[in-house]
Parts: structure tokens; sequence; C-alpha cells
């Protein structure tokens, strides 16, 4: 799942490639998306970069190819005869909302889906699942595809670097398998949780952050178990 900056940045790399068949500058990228400095820029195009949207070409200077698009891409708008440099104007839904999906500017509205909501999960240091049968969040019913999904709200800073903030609340479909490099619920000796990127490494599990200042942690195969994968991202303003 892309955060929005994620979405507005590929849409506008994808599109200035197909138009003109060069890369935007920083810089252009930066005003594109209203962002204040450009190492802003080089964060997102890390990330597009590590969840397998981009690339860089190697030898050449501001060479990037778009290597895939997200399921529900949908192009977002951009001035009728814009020039090089031209500010990007995303879509934008209407209406009074208490939560904003990163993504759904860009995608048409949908019905919503109540969700269980859990309670909270620590994105730095692990915590005790809390399962509160009682409140509920409402998302878009385009986000979620087969299975059986729930959400949980997020504590603490180690997953940033992948776009998910403290206060976030993670949209996760259940399920106890996962591709390596994704982001999960892991459950650690069966009494706590994280919410962590999966690498399997020979016979041992890692769970690695995304924040430098956390070190990852390794575990045997049978100490941790896959509670959901990442699916989506609710934010509140």
């Amino acid at each position: 799942m892309l955060t929005r900056k994620q979405y507005e940045l590929l849409t506008f790399i994808d599109q200035r490639l197909k138009s003109s068949g060069v890369s935007p500058s920083f810089d252009e990228m930066k005003e594109a998306l209203d962002l204040k400095s450009k190492s802003g820029i080089h964060r997102l195009i890390t990330g597009l970069e590590e969840r397998g949207f981009i690339r860089r070409l190697p030898h050449r200077a501001r060479a990037l190819e778009v290597l895939r698009l997200p399921e529900n891409f949908a192009p977002m708008a951009v001035a009728a005869g814009a020039e090089e440099g031209a500010r990007f104007a995303p879509n934008v839904i209407q209406g009074d909302f208490k939560s904003v999906l990163p993504g759904a500017a860009m995608a048409a509205a949908a019905e919503a889906v109540d969700l269980p909501l859990y309670g909270k999960i620590a994105a730095g240091t692990p915590i005790e699942a809390l399962r509160d049968h009682s409140e509920t969040v409402s998302v878009p019913a385009s986000l979620l595809g087969t299975g059986e999904h729930y959400a949980l709200t997020v504590e603490g800073d180690s997953m940033i670097d992948a776009g998910i903030q403290d206060g976030d609340t993670v949209v996760l479909r259940h399920g106890d398998v996962a591709e390596n490099g994704a982001i999960v619920v892991a459950l650690i000796d069966d009494n706590e949780v994280t919410l962590k990127r999966l690498r399997r490494k020979g016979a041992s599990i890692a769970l690695e952050p995304a924040n430098k200042k956390y070190e990852t942690r390794i575990f045997g195969p049978d100490r941790v178990k896959v509670q959901g994968r990442l699916v989506g991202l609710l934010r509140r303003y």
C-alpha cells in the first residue's frame, strides 16, 4: 500500500515519462508535490524503489523507470496543455471526512465497510494485542480484497520510513502467510505483537523496522506467527 504522497509522485513520474520520455527533475517533483525540500522527494523515491514500483537507472542522471503501477491506479489530472515543470494537480474527493485514506483522493468514491478496530499495536516496542470488538473503523470497500480484515492503531515511530506514523490506523488482511518483505503483524512467543517488515533468512525470521534508530530482531521460526498482512492505512489530519 502506497502513501498518498508516494502515489502522487509515482503518477507524476509515470505521466512525465509517457509524455516526454524524460524523468522529471527533483526540483520539478518537489514543486509538483508541494514539498519544502528535496530530501522529502529522496525519501519518497526510496520508498517506491523498495516496494518495487520504480528503479533508478545506473550511470544516468535523473533516470527513473516505472516498473509497475498499483492495482487501483487512476492517473491524476494535470492541467491541460501543461508544459515542462507545470504544477501537478491531483483529483480530490470532496466531503466531510473524519479520516483520510492515502490514495483515496485518486480513486472513485466507494461504499464503506466497517472493520473491527482491535486496539493498539506498537511499531517500536512490542506490546500485548488488545481485542476490543466494540470499536470499528470505516474503510472504502475498494481497498479490501477477499478474506477477513481488521484494523489496529499504531503506537511508535519504528515504521516511519515506510510511511507509517504514530497514531495511524493500519488495515490488515487476516492470515498466517506473507511473502518475504511484506509488512505484517507478527505474534512473538504467543503473547506479544508488533508491526514490522518480515524477512526470512535461512531457518530464521527477521522482523525489520523502517527507522534506523531501531535494530532488526531475529527469531527462530517457531517463535513468530504471522497474524495479518498490511493492505492499507488510515490517517487523521
